[in-house]
């Protein structure tokens, strides 16, 4: 059967990619300009000269020992997050006592706390447990406030599973650790995906843990690096964007794996 082209849809989808396309052209134009000459002609026009020359400074200010710490950041994040968060998951969903009801609804209050409300607490834990600099002091607390949405997401897409399956796993007698390993796991893939993604991007992005927990360069992240390009008289604002380049092209990679998974997530945790 021969469909009709849906040409509303196709030009929404036109003028959506040029609201995206657009910043990001801007953002590499600029990006490849020389310092002297990128406000010419204005952000969109074609540039009159191509250099590296703002890559280079960027490499030469060690930003690749930035984009390293974040990443490290952010994939040991990840791990904490899925090791805690896909059994408490487990037990929200399969739990029916009280005490996993309440809590269940303990992270849930989570969500309403902001960190910028406990940084001083935050802060003096951290401190006296001896991770004040160093990379442990940025991953706990980014961890500790990514557990409410990730054990939101996650009991979300466990809930897709039939209790049948539960069942049938119960009369071959396996254990409810096996359960989980065998079953739950592979079953949750799309919503172990999205809590992924989206505890990494908000690693990735943390500004505040980084501020307040850091102060040398070994443990500085791309948040804090960016701030190098600017200056109490200026900024080299192609330096600066080409840094941004730097810093979002690993997070985007991650993306563009994980994106058919992060669409299932969000939609098992938003009820079928």
């Amino acid at each position: 059967m021969r469909t009709r082209p849906n040409y509303p849809a196709g030009a929404a989808a036109f003028v959506w990619l040029l609201i995206i396309g657009i910043p990001l052209y801007a953002l590499v134009n600029t990006a490849v300009q020389p310092r002297t000459t990128y406000t010419d002609k204005g952000p969109v026009s074609l540039p009159s000269t191509v250099t590296a020359d703002n890559f280079r400074t960027v490499l030469d200010s060690g930003f690749l020992q930035y984009i390293w710490n974040t990443a490290v950041v952010a994939a040991a994040t990840v791990v904490i997050v899925l090791a805690l968060a896909i059994p408490i998951g487990y037990a929200v969903v399969r739990g029916r006592g009280w005490i996993t009801k309440g809590v269940f609804r303990l992270f849930l209050l989570g969500l309403a706390i902001p960190s910028q409300a406990v940084i001083i607490p935050l802060f003096l834990i951290v401190n006296d447990l001896g991770f004040y600099d160093t990379l442990w002091g940025i991953v706990l607390p980014t961890a500790a406030f990514a557990l409410p949405v990730s054990v939101l997401v996650l009991s979300g897409g466990m809930r897709d599973i039939s209790s049948e399956l539960y069942e049938a796993m119960a009369l071959d007698g396996a254990s409810p650790a096996r359960t989980l390993l065998t079953l739950v796991v592979p079953m949750s893939r799309s919503a172990i995906a999205t809590t992924s993604v989206f505890t990494a991007l908000q690693a990735w992005n943390g500004f505040l843990f980084p501020l307040i927990m850091t102060q040398s360069e070994d443990t500085k992240l791309v948040t804090l690096g960016l701030y190098n390009f600017v200056s109490e008289y200026g900024a080299n604002v192609p330096a600066l964007l080409a840094a941004v380049l730097m810093s979002a092209l690993p997070i985007l990679v991650v993306y563009l794996f994980a994106r058919r998974a992060l669409v299932a997530g969000l939609m098992g945790a938003g009820g079928k």
